[in-house]
């Protein structure tokens, strides 16, 4: 009897206590949690102790020595398409990430994005997560993280030239990534939920996570985007003095420097701000730069730099002076390569603060390292995502020429929309499917990697993005790729812009007969592209039929004459300045409806 009551009794409190510890775990883990306090992985080895770290499960880490020689240092904050993100304090042998597995990750903030710090091991590693908002609403989101030895090289922010294993170090080319995803930025998030990863022997490691706060109160006035990372110089010891033509003024300037692509950091000893009167003279002295408080900075390898806000008036229809010492050696250098534009080099020595123009001796046709220019105010910018003919390829040096420049000027003299500014991301060469630079090493290609793999950083991450034009696809017919291919690249695109909650207007593909690669079979696809896009009345928000702009109505495949810079693919100074006219300025209206 006393045996059937006591079988009972302590079924019972195991079940009690098992619900508790139960209860209490349930507690725990609804609670969120720092994410340091969650990893549970160690990545980074010293090469003298490779064993002490086991990313991946077969005894392979990241070697901290080609870490720090990059520039991402133990508590580095690299900042990285727009997003000022934590290296992990941890020392190598020490946990430093985190294998997604449902967590629940504490961060605050209201922002445009979600930003992670990741890799994937074991291929690449995918799941839903979700995010939970302080007003008691969530959303999913969907989390992709490359392999970090087999992951695309053109979306990758670092990669290092080894790894290390348990017998030493290997050549290889392991990787780091950042990617976004998009919150509502009306809501503050209160903690987000990491993804369960599907797929066996596959995970998905997370180095920092961070809200991507929204450019409030910024519009872009002026950008260039990294088309590549040639040869330069050497540059010892020299001051770059770039000069930009801004779209839109403003009472307060800050300056964006990328050292995109690159595998070591470049060291900026000072750098200023000024208005161009002629060549390479300033109007007035040279107004200081700082960042973070500081004159000097550093660009980590596959990082930016943002200066703080400087008191500095921009006005519209006048070119700044840019200017930035190199103190040390820099062979190679992250740069947009046909700026269309003359800039200059100095002598050896400090002359980002120079009255004169004295010491730039030297010129340059590029715009190294600098990728753009924010005032504050005004209502945002339309970011042109295009080619050799948004460029500018063709037009006069200085001349601010281009079919953006023609664009900005519209804006600037109406009221019917807001004046937006208008960011030129064109480059020369480029394609929407297929990269032309391969995304990393040093190489003589500047045409820059895809529109699908730049989308993130050139559009996605510049400042106040509110409309994207969409002027892309010739280069790919001219190369090969069929129409279906194209246009199903540009929806990809489109969708992916509108996920952001950015208005998206394509452009028809302009004629090009007598172009020595635009041959009747190319011209079929790229009348069989603008047909589809014509047609299409779900993925873009409107359609400019710059097609029509340009052709010769007589012969259709063929620019008109007076609109043809005289090699049939790029439009003449009157033909650039048909297509700004053309566009019903309306359509560029990205303020939110309703």
């Amino acid at each position: 009897m006393r045996r059937q009551l006591w079988g009972p009794a302590l079924v019972l409190a195991l079940v009690t206590s098992a619900a508790s510890l139960t209860s209490a775990g349930a507690a725990e883990e609804r609670e969120p949690r720092p994410l340091r306090e969650l990893y549970d992985n160690r990545a980074v080895s010293e090469d003298g102790r490779p064993g002490a770290a086991d990313f991946d499960g077969q005894g392979r880490s990241l070697p901290a020595a080609a870490l720090r020689a990059a520039g991402w240092r133990i508590g580095a904050r690299p900042t990285v398409e727009g997003t000022r993100l934590d290296w992990p304090v941890s020392r190598p042998g020490r946990p430093d990430n985190v294998r997604a597995d449902g967590q629940r990750v504490a961060v605050e903030g209201r922002g445009d994005a979600l930003t992670f710090l990741v890799a994937g091991t074991g291929g690449e590693a995918t799941g839903i997560g979700t995010v939970h908002y302080r007003d008691g609403g969530h959303s999913r989101y969907r989390l992709t993280a490359p392999d970090w030895r087999t992951g695309p090289l053109a979306t990758k922010a670092l990669t290092l030239p080894y790894l290390n294993t348990r017998e030493g170090a290997v050549e290889d080319r392991p990787r780091l990534y950042v990617v976004t995803v998009p919150l509502d930025a009306r809501r503050t998030v209160e903690s987000v939920r990491l993804p369960h990863v599907r797929g066996l022997g596959r995970s998905l490691h997370v180095f920092d996570l961070r809200v991507r706060p929204a450019a409030e109160g910024w519009t872009g006035s002026w950008s260039a985007s990294t088309a590549g990372l040639p040869e330069v110089g050497p540059w010892r010891d020299q001051t770059l003095r770039l000069v930009v033509h801004p779209t839109k003024a403003g009472p307060t300037v800050r300056v964006r420097f990328s050292n995109t692509f690159a595998a070591a950091p470049v060291h900026v000893g000072s750098a200023t701000v000024a208005v161009r009167a002629e060549g390479a003279a300033p109007r007035s002295e040279p107004v200081p730069l700082t960042f973070g408080g500081q004159g000097p900075t550093v660009l980590p390898a596959g990082a930016e730099a943002v200066s703080d806000p400087l008191d500095f008036t921009v006005e519209e229809g006048e070119d700044l002076l840019v200017s930035l010492h190199l103190p040390g050696s820099v062979p190679s250098v992250p740069l947009h390569d046909k700026a269309v534009q003359t800039s200059y080099l100095s002598t050896r020595g400090d002359h980002a603060a120079d009255a004169d123009g004295a010491a730039y001796t030297g010129t340059v046709a590029t715009w190294p390292l600098l990728t753009g220019v924010d005032v504050s105010g005004g209502p945002g910018s339309v970011v042109v995502l295009g080619d050799s003919i948004t460029e500018g390829v063709g037009t006069p040096e200085g001349s601010n020429k281009r079919w953006t420049d023609a664009l900005a000027r519209r804006l600037r003299e109406q009221d019917r929309v807001p004046r937006y500014g208008v960011l030129n991301q064109g480059i020369s060469a480029n394609r929407v499917l297929s990269d032309r630079y391969p995304g990393d090493g040093v190489s003589n290609d500047t045409g820059g990697v895809s529109a699908l793999n730049r989308l993130d950083r050139d559009l996605l991450a510049q400042t106040s993005a509110r409309t994207v034009v969409l002027f892309e696809g010739i280069n790919d017919v001219r190369w090969g790729a069929s129409a279906d291919e194209v246009v199903t690249g540009l929806r990809e695109l489109a969708d992916r812009a509108r996920s952001r909650g950015v208005r998206v207007v394509v452009a028809t593909l302009a004629p090009c007969e007598g172009e020595s690669r635009c041959t009747a079979a190319v011209d079929a696809e790229r009348t069989e592209v603008n047909r589809a896009l014509r047609a299409d009345r779900g993925s873009f928000d409107a359609v400019l039929d710059f097609d029509r702009v340009l052709r010769d109505p007589d012969r259709p495949a063929r620019m008109l004459s007076a609109y043809d810079s005289g090699d049939h693919l790029h439009p003449s100074e009157a033909g650039l300045q048909a297509l700004a006219d053309a566009v019903d300025l309306t359509v560029l209206d990205g303020r939110p409806r309703g």
